[in-house]
């Protein structure tokens, strides 16, 4: 198999620093791969060469995670509307005419945010532990998520900070992992030591009191799921406890003709599955791969 480099770069998006990951030949199908919390793209860095012999990728940081602008909470409205914003800047200054949407966790609501925005661009979604139907949140965020959403106080940011601590962000990528062993501790001492910068989980917690606007948006995407059908692969960890196994079985209800992948796994799956997603992708998508370079 031929893989290309990955190559690390940045680009001004409304004044800020964004940072992408970008592999393959910009002349094929292009994924934006959209990442979650508490991480950054570097949750690709194992996945992107494994398909960067038929996909041209583009990995990209939120502002306010991984090497992008992380400015203050004072400078920067933290919204999902604000993230998506950017990144669909991002797509404009890279003149993606058309992508395959790969999104896990925050890459949800940012990713359906770009879709029905300009459904026309989206050839495609990869849905890893991506969450677009209530029935799809688990008990252990709404533990946090309720409280903060009803009346934010000193007291109800309590367990949201807790999420975005060293032990919640070593939980999150352990979580479920059928060989804890297999996960690379670099995962959560690198997200940590970005979220430990000086006001990051400030913002963080205006982001998780924030996602209350993804729920609200539920049936919207819902309604463009069904208006557009696009080719769909769901690649779900069953052993995340955030984003439950009923959310993923949720979408064959809008999405019928998606293809549904169980990974023996949590929240977070690639350290341990990547080859069998790089394959499972290439299984949907490589077809139109193909057709494209033809």
């Amino acid at each position: 198999m031929t893989t290309t480099r990955t190559h690390h770069r940045s680009a001004t998006v409304k004044g800020h620093k964004i940072f992408y990951r970008e592999a393959g030949d910009p002349s094929a199908p292009t994924i934006l791969l959209l990442h979650g919390l508490p991480t950054s793209s570097q949750m690709f860095r194992d996945l992107m060469p494994l398909l960067s012999d038929r996909f041209h990728l583009i990995a990209p940081d939120y502002v306010g995670f991984g090497h992008s602008d992380a400015l203050s909470r004072d400078a920067f409205t933290y919204s999902f509307d604000s993230l998506a914003s950017h990144v669909a800047g991002l797509i404009e200054v890279l003149k993606l005419d058309s992508y395959i949407l790969y999104m896990q966790d925050y890459g949800g609501p940012i990713g359906f945010r770009l879709f029905t925005r300009a459904p026309e661009r989206v050839r495609g979604f990869i849905i890893q532990n991506a969450n677009a139907y209530i029935e799809g949140v688990g008990d252990a965020p709404k533990k946090v998520l309720l409280p903060l959403w009803e009346n934010r106080t000193p007291e109800t940011e309590k367990a949201a900070r807790e999420f975005v601590s060293l032990e919640g962000t070593k939980f999150q990528w352990l979580v479920g992992a059928s060989d804890p062993e297999a996960i690379n501790p670099d995962n959560w001492i690198l997200d940590q030591a970005l979220l430990d910068r000086p006001g990051t989980q400030d913002y963080q917690i205006d982001l998780l009191e924030n996602y209350k606007t993804n729920v609200a948006l539920y049936p919207e995407w819902q309604a463009s799921f069904r208006a557009h059908r696009p080719k769909t692969l769901i690649v779900w960890g069953k052993h995340d406890p955030f984003f439950i196994p009923p959310g993923a079985r949720a979408y064959l209800n809008d999405l019928p003709d998606a293809k549904l992948v169980w990974l023996d796994a949590g929240h977070f799956v690639l350290d341990e599955n990547a080859p069998q997603v790089a394959a499972e992708i290439k299984a949907v998508f490589v077809p139109e791969a193909n057709s494209a370079a033809g």
